[in-house]
């Protein structure tokens, strides 16, 4: 039985806009804003630009946000 918290370590992948490809195989990834681990077949939310995964919507919008205002602040 697949232990949904990853025994079978951390996977590395590249993310594309619709999907993405693995780089190192795993059972999961950590998300980005909220360090949780996301087992691969739960994963649906991530950032092709930034490359991150995200635990769930509301971890997506954080980061989104996060990047928008990076973006508006003049150098």
């Amino acid at each position: 039985m697949l232990n949904r918290t990853g025994d079978g370590g951390e996977a590395i992948l590249h993310y594309g806009d619709a999907d993405y490809q693995v780089l190192k195989h795993g059972t999961y990834v950590t998300c980005a804003v909220t360090g949780a681990r996301i087992a691969l077949e739960d994963l649906k939310y991530w950032n092709a630009d930034a490359q991150e995964a995200y635990a769930d919507a509301n971890a997506g919008l954080t980061r989104w946000k996060e990047i928008q205002a990076a973006k508006q602040k003049p150098e």
